[in-house]
């Protein structure tokens, strides 16, 4: 399935009979539709980073990203963004103006009736 808006793909969703995938999109297929337009694409393909970055938020105002994101898989601290940090919405979600394809069904453990650790 295809969302389209104002004749653009704003996203993309697995057939959801599929075994194998259950209708959830691969890596690739879920972000298909975030790339694909904008002509900085190619030569500004994070722009998270123009606004979240230690050195930007002052003027930005936006919140600056977290110091592990300076830091390499050992701990050591780095002068900028480390490459594996770079794809922001690998992890993060993007924010768009749009209905969710799947409702948001997250209940707190607490509600659960499950204690926090260390809470008995």
């Amino acid at each position: 399935m295809v969302g389209v808006k104002e004749g653009q793909v704003v996203a993309t969703h697995g057939d959801m009979q599929a075994e194998v995938n259950r209708g959830l999109n691969c890596i690739k297929g879920y972000f298909l539709s975030k790339i694909m337009y904008g002509a900085d694409r190619l030569k500004t393909p994070n722009r998270c980073l123009s606004c979240h970055k230690r050195e930007l938020t002052q003027k930005s105002g936006a919140p600056m990203i977290s110091v592990t994101h300076y830091m390499t898989r050992e701990g050591q601290m780095l002068a900028d963004v480390s490459p594996r940090r770079y794809f922001c919405t690998a992890c993060h979600v993007p924010q768009a103006d749009v209905r969710p394809l799947v409702g948001n069904t997250f209940r707190d453990m607490s509600e659960m009736g499950v204690k926090h650790a260390g809470s008995e």
